[in-house]
């Protein structure tokens, strides 16, 4: 090929390197909040709390039927990941034991993936979840019945569950069952990180409208939460906290009604606890990110990953090749 038309390729994989990233970039930059100054006197009052929290009185009146305290304990854990499930979805579960679920090491740091759950509708399929548990011990089962209202329950019930039986977890990513996670590439960045703490970070959703229609099921009434927007929050579909946050976050819990959204009712209680969301364009939110082998070994999450992909994805991302530029 002649000079200019290597100039020409050249031009068109820069273009397309500037379209894909481009945006996100732009949008990581703008969504790069300041940092909250600590002056109120709730939020004050909220982090010295959770510094002295009390754990003792938790392990006292436990609300779980099924818990796998034990495999946490007094482990120092890297990173812990909470995979929110369905408890029929056992198949989906046995899925990522297999693929990003199973790495319990990276680059010398302990990993620990375990799955939320509440109670299911059918006596059956408990017996199943306690086959399951005892076979696997990677299960905390709350006492409520697991349904789209109670999300926000289970995601309470996660953050009491880490900040009790996992104090030692340094860095909590919550995640949905149905993500591909980049657990390496993840870690490097959580090691690259040079604020210890007040980490909240995913893909933050800046200005989201409460839903006010009371036909809908989101359906969020003005008395209980009187705001025009909400918060600045991180997208429920995985995001990432520091062991510091999840107690501030426990803490707030106190003070917000539980019947927003369960993402957003972490970022309110990140607000009140005077911790701002980092943005990431690495955490794809709820977007499907079309695949490719170097792509999904520098992104951290992936959406509505079908079965089939997942182990093809994560066999071809962990063969240990590097990517070229």
């Amino acid at each position: 090929l002649r000079t200019h038309q290597w100039c020409f390729l050249l031009f068109n994989v820069l273009l397309f390197h500037v379209l894909l990233f481009g945006a996100d970039l732009l949008e990581e930059y703008f969504l790069r909040s300041l940092p909250l100054s600590y002056t109120d006197a709730k939020t004050l009052e909220i982090r010295e709390r959770a510094s002295k929290l009390d754990m003792d009185p938790l392990k006292a009146n436990l609300s779980y039927t099924v818990s796998s305290a034990a495999t946490c304990s007094d482990r120092e854990v890297f990173l812990l990941i909470l995979v929110c499930s369905s408890p029929e979805n056992r198949t989906r579960r046995n899925v990522i034991r297999q693929t990003w679920g199973n790495v319990t090491d990276t680059r010398g740091y302990a990993v620990l993936t375990l799955f939320a759950l509440g109670k299911p509708a059918l006596v059956t399929t408990q017996l199943e979840i306690n086959e399951e548990s005892q076979k696997h011990r990677d299960i905390v089962e709350g006492s409520f019945v697991d349904s789209p209202e109670t999300q926000t329950q289970k995601m309470l019930m996660s953050v009491e569950w880490t900040v009790t039986f996992c104090p030692h977890a340094r860095y909590i990513l919550k995640t949905d069952e149905d993500m591909f996670v980049g657990i390496p590439s993840l870690a490097g960045y959580l090691l690259s990180l040079t604020q210890l703490e007040d980490i909240y970070i995913g893909r933050v959703i800046h200005q989201g409208l409460p839903n006010r229609d009371p036909k809908s099921p989101g359906f969020v009434p003005i008395h209980q939460y009187s705001e025009e927007f909400y918060p600045d929050y991180c997208d429920g579909s995985a995001f990432v906290m520091s062991q510091d946050v999840a107690r501030k976050v426990y803490v707030a819990t106190k003070e917000v009604p539980v019947s927003v959204p369960p993402d957003i009712f972490v970022g309110i209680c990140a607000k009140k606890a005077g911790i701002t969301p980092i943005h990431s364009s690495r955490f794809s939110g709820e977007k499907h990110i079309s695949y490719n082998r170097c792509c999904y070994k520098f992104i951290f999450t992936s959406s509505n990953m079908k079965e089939e992909e997942l182990f093809k994805d994560w066999k071809e991302t962990s063969d240990g090749k590097d990517c070229s530029l």
